[in-house]
């Protein structure tokens, strides 16, 4: 178990309260699918991907990033207990999908770039290193099925 701060909780909520899911999630997985093509594998069903122009313009890819960013709520929520909010997740990705689980860590590399270019100088080191933390822990917990 994970043991957080009062002053990372309130980190992590505040990243949350600044966030604007639609444009953050879009541009989280539209950047993931440009930088690492190979992800696009489990977007088959979302038609044209073949250029960043076409990922950008496509409203499965700005619908999907906003369901994504969203789904962090569940972490946010119940921090003292990720591993078993994520735990059906975990098992979806791992046994019907498919997914690499390091495709995690490189969606939540470009999460943290589209968190660091909205927030600005206010994504300062201590709220990075509560939202890396964070992030790890959701990781983690995604991957579980895997181990």
């Amino acid at each position: 178990m994970v043991e957080w701060t009062d002053e990372e909780r309130a980190a992590i909520n505040k990243i949350f309260g600044r966030l604007n899911y639609d444009v953050v999630g879009h541009a989280t997985l539209a950047r993931c699918l440009i930088v690492y093509p190979w992800t696009q594998r489990y977007f088959g069903g979302f038609g044209n991907l073949y250029s960043p122009a076409t990922i950008m313009a496509n409203p499965m890819v700005r619908a999907q990033g906003t369901v994504i960013v969203h789904g962090l709520d569940r972490a946010m929520k119940n921090m003292d207990k990720i591993k078993e909010t994520y735990a059906e997740l975990s098992v979806l990705h791992s046994e019907k999908l498919h997914v690499d689980p390091d495709n995690f860590r490189l969606l939540g590399d470009c999460l943290t770039i589209n968190i660091a270019a909205q927030m600005g100088e206010t994504f300062t080191p201590d709220l990075q290193a509560a939202w890396q933390k964070f992030l790890q822990c959701v990781i983690t917990a995604l991957g579980r099925q895997y181990h």
